[in-house]
């Protein structure tokens, strides 16, 4: 009889124990929710490029959760403000992780600021998916948490200097942030042009969240260069390009994706036309490429009329997130989800026109660039 008891004990805890189980061993899971976290610049001068990436993402996860969520499980995005400054990203990052329990982290915006949190989601093995960065700090050596959907800054400018120098325009300046992003688009431009065997003119800085760009014209306008590329944020590189048009410099400028093109755009005003950008994504107004259909029928559906680059990059980039968790299954962990990411590539998964391809050997999603300019009406040639 006390064998007997014994057994029926053991049966009903063992019960008992599946039903009281989470619906995972990592947190930020339940069965109703999956909690992502988000630290990015939503107030100060790089604010736009946190508004508009976090509009994208959460305009695609909004639809998923309308349609049932991912394996019944609808994405939950919390968000917080850094002000596109490390520090704050950093106790941010121990937050999301540490208070709110996040499952993963979603579109940081910035290179500083995602090297902030760099050692603390690495230490507590936390996903960090579609860094709003091209550095090369979050792509070499690999690091098993980190996936990133856009090129990087290397592959930007490189496509920037080949463009230039074959068409002859040889005498090439930088204007680039002071800090990690602007010297990680520095190194890229210094690599390309050594590979072109052209030297660089000159450079000037700016300091990070500043408009104060009076001693960045002083030291460039007198080598009066064919082109100045930019590496710095929308709200500095508007300032410089007005300085130095009211200085009388009549030469190009160009930019990296990150500088945020519609928000450069709508600050440089009538100062924009023949401005150079380059991208990471397709062109936004381009409805013949499937994403960019689907996006745009997406954000209008969400009351969002104003299409840009930035939302249209963390539209693409919840979306392939959610082909993770949809390949991880029901029993979702972090390192489930990792394994699953890990496996998509061209060969099967179409994002519909733009290619993204991850392995096991590399969480490098994509290597695509495409240039625009902006037009007299403030917009986008492609």
């Amino acid at each position: 009889m006390q064998t007997l008891r014994r057994y029926f004990s053991l049966s009903l805890l063992a019960a008992l124990s599946a039903i009281v189980l989470p619906a995972s061993a990592d947190q930020g899971i339940t069965d109703q929710k999956i909690i992502l976290g988000q630290s990015a610049a939503f107030t100060g001068p790089a604010a736009q490029l946190g508004i508009q990436l976090h509009a994208g993402a959460k305009a695609y996860f909004d639809q998923v959760n309308a349609a049932g969520g991912v394996h019944g499980r609808k994405i939950e995005i919390i968000k917080m403000d850094d002000k596109y400054e490390a520090d704050l990203a950093a106790a941010n990052t121990k937050k999301l992780i540490e208070n709110e329990d996040v499952f993963a982290l979603f579109g940081y915006v910035g290179t500083p600021t995602s090297n902030a949190a760099l050692p603390i989601f690495t230490q507590a093995k936390v996903p960090f998916f579609a860094p709003f960065t091209g550095a090369q700090s979050l792509r070499e050596p690999l690091n098993r948490q980190i996936f990133n959907i856009r090129g990087s800054y290397f592959d930007e400018t490189e496509h920037l200097v080949e463009r230039l120098v074959r068409t002859g325009l040889k005498n090439i300046a930088v204007f680039y942030q002071n800090d990690a992003y602007g010297k990680a688009g520095l190194a890229g431009v210094e690599r390309a042009l050594k590979k072109m065997n052209v030297q660089m003119v000159e450079t000037a800085t700016v300091e990070r969240n500043s408009t104060d760009v009076s001693k960045a014209i002083a030291k460039i306008l007198p080598k009066r260069p064919d082109v100045i590329i930019q590496i710095s944020a929308y709200s500095s590189c508007a300032a410089y390009i007005k300085g130095m048009r009211k200085e009388g410099y009549n030469g190009q400028f160009y930019n990296v994706s990150f500088v945020g093109s519609q928000a450069l755009a709508d600050a440089l005003g009538t100062d924009g036309p023949g401005t150079v950008i380059s991208q990471v994504v397709p062109f936004p107004w381009k409805a013949s490429t499937p994403v960019v259909n689907e996006y745009t029928k997406v954000m209008q559906k969400a009351g969002i009329k104003d299409l840009n680059f930035s939302s249209l990059e963390g539209f693409i980039a919840a979306k392939v997130f959610v082909e993770g968790l949809r390949r991880a299954g029901r029993s979702l962990s972090r390192e489930k989800l990792i394994s699953s990411l890990e496996t998509i590539n061209t060969s099967n998964y179409d994002v519909g026109g733009f290619d993204v391809n991850f392995s096991p050997t590399s969480h490098n999603g994509s290597k695509y660039v495409d240039m625009t300019v902006i037009t007299k009406e403030g917009k986008f040639l492609n």
